[in-house]
């Protein structure tokens, strides 16, 4: 989705440049049997550009501007150099003569390729089996530094169509690079550098990574805090080829490395001289592509020394094929360098990913580069180890990092900055001398951050607007305003609000809460992490069976629902909390809350014994752990959106109100636990998977018991019920499940022409089993709804889906059925359309 704003943001900028490199399309050919040579090698001589040649032996790859020859290579036949030409049309016919006899039948008779008997796949082997002895975290002790750079630009930018932007803002110019893949102009927009040292210790295994400068310019002010990084660090992630799956771009790819490797790609030996750049000494390259261009695996080069008995990979050349069902991107490059150390550890020295992408048709095509140096490779035990690896967390950041000056980044920058790039500082500013820029930047800015500016370094911010106005059968149709102050006020102190009216029910409803954070904040007071004493006071409904996860309840795109549902009550609520988390992503929350719950005409409350009560009181004294090491999250002002949901999450809460206290009826015991993690499962998709349980100690009231989430809109809803009625289930123990299998096309991309479209398979199961006890039917608790939609529950409630994913790219479809607890006597949703919208790769 960032990405998508980012586009639209720039996209008066226009596109379509005239290439500063050449583009050129050929097909290398047998010179006995004029066939097609699959993968055979074709480079650029003098530079490190280099292309692999298909299935039926054709290549298209760009040339920097200035070049000359290009040779191609294969395994058995002599390579052949080709002149480029200065003009017309730039296809090429290279035609390549059998070198070795013993070769020369096998092209004759095109045997089928097999990985038996395979001396690509014998060496592939040997690399993988060699690998663990130069890993260099073998050793006791090991450390390294990092320059990381990320730069995001336009690409194909136009200085001819964009002619009447440039004399309104001709320093623009100054900020125009040249891609690295293709040579074309870049507007750069974006660049965010961060050095780092990373510190391992075998025994007992731990590994700290300490920020120690940070810098960033450009348009990141579009979100706010680090999100637009998280977002970028997650995506881009560093590619370990010697672990079996290698997470990139929110998508799983199978390492030409991994145990499974020769079943999933096609290895060849295609040159055993390969000069690299930066060593004179002769290479052995093994090229590999994926058996099915569809599936998430990629293509390329791996360069390992002649004759190096250790088989260490010295330069690694990566791509993806074109028929990649990856949204988005059209080119990726990824560059690895390495050395030796005297020991025989592989030591990277160099990372360098490139990317070509569109996010929407008619929209800027981005260019994103991502650079990483690596130096100062030690084995010895740092000097303060016993500080660096006491601290809480995997990751930490100096208190400095962001106030480095530029004599520090001059010495740190180990790669030479582009001239655009060191100006990206003074981007916004002059953008914003545009008119629809700055205005188009403020709704934009606004619509992310969900809450409107009242003026430059705001003190007090309006929203969120995405509930103004929405709909429930209770209040029909409910009218919202409020704010919130910002750190520009007070980098300590907060308040937040909002009065909201339903037409229907004629009521006001409200909140006030005031936070003081113990740490100072820089934009608002949910910043991670939190550290803090809250006092909230709040008065609106309770939507029994409908309390949805990552997003508030009155969100006006759940005002359509699929069934009418009254049965809200209204909950008056003053809450002091206190929230303490830690870096290592251990939080608590301790809390002390006075509620009265108030019955509506449509939830009446009455016992047992039939009598009728108005409302009522409860003392609530809370605790909250949570654990989720190595989280990373999109960081919204009110909510926090999983970025990296491979990581593992555990909840465990209690609830406890003495019945005992003066002026309460009734008290609650209660405990809940909830786990969930995203299991990769390399090509064959990914598996999501969260299991919570509960159980109430004692009695207590129907309000306070375990309700299910039922989700009444047609959207996805993650963690709630599809087809479930509100409050259909009332426990007092219970346990339940919610699995979701994302296939990612393993069945798509094996039909021809289907495979075109990207769609991705989808399955879900979704299930809860509990009991209520009978102790809650006490003449002195409530009787349950009067209008027998509550069922007990005798074996488990079940819901299955089916659905596809990645529909023009950005919508999601399932179909879901609900399995049982069919004949009851109360109207119920059997199986139904389920929509969400999301932008994956």
């Amino acid at each position: 989705m960032l990405l998508v704003i980012v586009s639209c943001a720039i996209a008066f900028t226009g596109r379509s440049a005239t290439p500063a490199g050449i583009f050129i399309r050929g097909i290398v050919r047998d010179s006995v049997t004029t066939e097609g040579l699959p993968y055979s090698s074709v480079r650029v001589d003098g530079s490190s550009v280099t292309a692999v040649t298909d299935s039926r032996g054709i290549f298209e790859l760009t040339v920097p501007a200035g070049s000359a020859f290009i040779t191609a290579s294969c395994q058995g036949y002599a390579p052949a150099t080709v002149a480029l030409k200065t003009h017309g049309l730039q296809i090429y016919d290279i035609n390549l003569k059998p070198q070795a006899t013993e070769l020369a039948e096998f092209v004759v008779k095109k045997k089928k390729y097999s990985k038996r008997n395979n001396p690509a796949v014998d060496f592939v082997n040997r690399l993988r089996r060699l690998g663990p002895a130069s890993d260099p975290r073998r050793n006791d002790w090991y450390s390294y530094r990092t320059y990381e750079r990320i730069s995001l630009g336009i690409n194909n930018f136009d200085t001819v169509s964009t002619k009447g932007l440039l004399k309104r803002m001709p320093n623009l110019i100054e900020h125009v690079d040249t891609s690295e893949i293709s040579g074309e102009p870049v507007l750069n927009l974006s660049v965010h550098e961060t050095a780092a040292t990373t510190y391992y210790r075998k025994n007992p295994s731990s590994e700290k990574r300490i920020t120690e400068g940070v810098r960033t310019a450009g348009i990141d002010e579009l979100a706010e805090g680090d999100n637009v990084q998280t977002i970028l660090a997650d995506l881009l992630r560093d590619v370990d080829l010697y672990q079996g799956n290698i997470t990139l771009l929110k998508n799983t790819f199978v390492s030409p490395l991994s145990s499974i490797a020769p079943d999933f790609y096609r290895f060849y030996l295609v040159d055993s001289a390969a000069v690299i750049p930066g060593s004179d000494k002769p290479h052995v390259a093994l090229a590999f592509y994926p058996r099915n261009k569809a599936s998430m695996g990629f293509q390329g080069h791996l360069f390992v020394e002649r004759g190096d008995t250790a088989m260490i990979v010295r330069r690694v050349e990566i791509a993806v094929s074109p028929e990649i069902n990856l949204n988005f991107v059209k080119n990726l490059r990824l560059t690895q360098t390495f050395d030796v150390a005297d020991d025989g550890s592989r030591l990277k020295t160099s990372d360098r990913l490139l990317l070509d992408m569109q996010v929407l048709p008619a929209t800027p095509e981005l260019y994103i580069s991502r650079k990483i140096e690596f130096s100062n490779h030690s084995f010895v035990e740092p000097a303060a180890s016993d500080s660096i690896f006491g601290r809480l967390g995997r990751d930490y950041t100096d208190t400095s990092a962001h106030d480095r000056d530029n004599g520090y980044w001059a010495d740190v920058r180990t790669v030479p900055m582009q001239a655009g790039e060191s100006r990206a500082d003074s981007l916004m500013t002059k953008l914003r001398k545009n008119k629809l820029f700055y205005w188009g930047e403020r709704f934009l800015r606004n619509m992310v951050t969900g809450y409107w500016a009242t003026g430059k370094n705001s003190k007090f911010d309006i929203g969120p607007v995405n509930t103004t106005a929405s709909y429930n059968s209770l209040e029909g149709l409910r009218l919202r305003a409020g704010g919130m102050t910002t750190a520009n006020l007070s980098p300590r102190w907060f308040a937040r609000g909002y009065a909201a009216y339903g037409c229907r029910d004629h009521k006001w409803k409200y909140s006030a809460e005031v936070e003081y954070s113990f740490l100072d904040k820089k934009i608002h007071p949910r910043e991670f992490p939190v550290h803090s004493i809250r006092l909230r006071h709040q008065y609106d409904v309770d939507r029994l069976g409908s309390h949805y996860l990552y997003t508030n309840a009155d969100n006006f795109v759940l005002s359509w629902t699929r069934m009418s549902d009254r049965r809200f009550t209204y909950r008056r609520s003053t809450k002091l909390e206190y929230t303490l988390e830690l870096n290592n992503h251990f939080s608590v929350v301790a809390s002390a809350e006075h509620l009265r719950q108030e019955a509506s005409p449509y939830l009446l409350f009455t016992t047992n014994a039939g009598r009728q009560i108005s409302h009522y009181d409860m003392t609530v004294f809370g605790a909250d752990l949570r654990f989720a090491p190595g989280e990373t999250f999109y960081q919204a002002r009110s909510y926090r959106v999983p970025v990296d949901e491979t990581v593992p999450v555990v909840t465990l809460s209690h609830r406890y109100a003495p019945s005992a206290l003066s002026g309460q009826r009734y008290g609650v015991n209660r405990t809940e636990l909830s786990v969930s993690k995203l299991f990769m499962l390399s090509f064959m998709g990914a598996l999501d998977v969260k299991v919570s349980g509960g159980h109430v100690w004692g009695a207590t009231v129907f309000p306070e018991l375990f309700i299910p989430n039922a989700n009444l809109s047609y959207t996805i809803q993650p963690g709630s019920f599809a087809l479930m009625n509100p409050m259909e289930f009332i426990n007092s123990s219970y346990v339940s499940w919610h699995l979701s299998y994302q296939a990612r096309g393993a069945l798509f991309n094996l039909i021809p022409g289907v495979r075109r479209l990207g769609l991705r398979e989808v399955v879900g199961f979704s299930g809860i089993y509990g009991h209520r006890s009978s102790a809650n039917d006490g003449a002195k608790y409530l009787a349950l709804p009067s209008d027998a939609t509550t069922s007990r529950m005798d074996k488990p409630y079940m819901e299955i889906s089916v659905g596809i994913d990645n529909i023009l790219r950005f919508i999601r479809l399932d179909y879901v059925w609900r399995l049982n607890y069919l004949d009851v006597p109360y109207h119920i949703d059997r199986r139904g359309l389920r929509v969400a919208m999301q932008f994956t790769f």
